[in-house]
């Protein structure tokens, strides 16, 4: 993997060139691809291409779909309906596909990590030095994500619950078990897991006289009740935890609540979904043979999927804004699956020419985050003020904005790749 999480690394510096002339493709779909030199790992394009899908998608903000879909003359329409949906988050328990997005990034994350480290190792670092800049990859993961926040706003924002705090809170810890082995490794997602659901089930859940508009939920909004009502929204253990975490940072007002229910402490359960990526990772650069490890992909995939809905309907609901036990598994289910069609797409079959747009995010999606965090609204204005205000104005407008937004991240993203400049962690 690159320095940086969000890019792949295989020891060299230099990106493929799209095509198959990149990284010759085996005779046939399980012949073993060409011995890598020594000291470095095959170069797995589909890792880059999978993690450029993840973060086009993540910069996209549903396409203006859900948008589109919410206006009067779509309200009857089921198609308009299920786009709306899927480009969404599911309001409390449920999965739509938008909802997938972040637990597939935390994800890949964990799958750049065997590969980055046994690069650094093969560079000559010690044990020493690879621990401190995990360490320090941590805590620049947390700062950057708190940055890009408070962006806006005059004051820091301690808020921890975007996409790099939540990588960074559990980058470390992820770090120390990723030469344990698989063994160790299943055992710590379990203990993770298991401990985590604990640590809701023993929060006292709410009482019927409970004051939901203090939290944030109104009193008509549909409550779990039974076993599940300790994952209510914003009335369980962790909101509980940041009632008392965050306020011990200033504010400019006493923190209550979180609109959306997400909560810091959802680091936590991602370390699992970290190190399902790391087994994945390891996996991949391991001796096998091309089509065993991707069987081995789908079904590791297959079971999480069945595992998570299961745990999904007995012990704790699936919830992505919480990152429950059972959204661990589950998601885990589905990132496991995309990364085996991407694997046997692009590096057992060799159809690559077609995934060099999804390559060029995917070598520099810390760039392309950095970007869609900080120039959304100002490109917004700037396509009003040089396409007019009917450009912004119609039934279809929404999807005409993100879709041009999008477009000139991923020009950014060509010229860097065409330059040789990747930003890194």
């Amino acid at each position: 993997m690159s320095e940086s999480p969000f890019a792949s690394d295989d020891g060299r510096r230099d990106p493929p060139a799209p095509g198959p002339a990149s990284a010759p493709a085996p005779s046939s779909p399980g012949a073993a691809p060409p011995a890598p030199a020594a000291g470095k790992a095959e170069r797995l394009v589909s890792l880059d291409a999978y993690r450029g899908f993840i973060m086009l998608l993540m910069a996209s903000a549903g396409f203006g779909l859900a948008k589109v879909a919410k206006l009067p003359q779509f309200q009857g329409s089921d198609l308009w309906q299920f786009l709306g949906y899927q480009t969404g988050h599911a309001e409390w328990a449920g999965c739509a596909f938008w909802d997938l997005i972040q637990s597939s990034f935390m994800f890949m994350v964990g799958v750049a990590m065997p590969y980055s480290y046994a690069s650094r190792q093969a560079r000559g670092e010690s044990p020493a030095t690879q621990a401190v800049h995990a360490a320090y990859r941590s805590i620049a993961l947390v700062l950057l994500g708190m940055f890009l926040i408070s962006n806006w706003s005059n004051q820091t924002q301690f808020s921890f619950t975007t996409v790099l705090p939540q990588i960074g809170l559990g980058y470390f810890f992820v770090f120390l078990l990723l030469d344990r082995g698989p063994r160790v490794q299943l055992v710590a997602i379990a203990g993770i897991l298991v401990a985590y659901w604990l640590y809701f089930l023993l929060y006292p859940a709410p009482q019927p006289d409970f004051d939901w508009k203090a939290v944030g939920v109104p009193d008509d909004a549909k409550k779990m009740t039974g076993l599940f009502a300790h994952w209510n929204k914003n009335a369980n253990a962790a909101a509980a935890f940041d009632r008392w975490f965050l306020n011990l940072f200033p504010r400019s007002k006493e923190f209550l609540f979180e609109g959306g229910g997400y909560q810091t402490l959802n680091f936590v359960p991602s370390m699992a979904t970290m190190l399902f990526g790391v087994l994945a990772g390891t996996l991949l650069r391991g001796p096998r043979a091309p089509m065993e490890k991707l069987v081995r992909l789908a079904v590791a995939g297959t079971v999480c999927l069945a595992a998570g809905g299961i745990l999904g309907w007995t012990l704790c609901p699936i919830v992505k804004r919480i990152w429950t036990p059972s959204w661990a598994v589950y998601s885990a289910g589905w990132a496991y699956l995309m990364l085996a069609g991407f694997y046997w797409v692009i590096d057992i079959r060799g159809w690559r020419r077609w995934a060099f747009p999804l390559v060029v995010v995917g070598m520099n999606s810390i760039a392309v985050y950095v970007m869609s965090m900080l120039m959304r609204e100002w490109l917004g204005k700037t396509l009003k003020t040089h396409l007019g205000e009917s450009f912004l104005t119609g039934t279809y407008a929404p999807i005409r904005e993100t879709v041009s937004i999008l477009f000139f991240f991923w020009l950014v993203s060509l010229w860097m790749h065409r330059r040789k400049i990747f930003l890194r962690i």
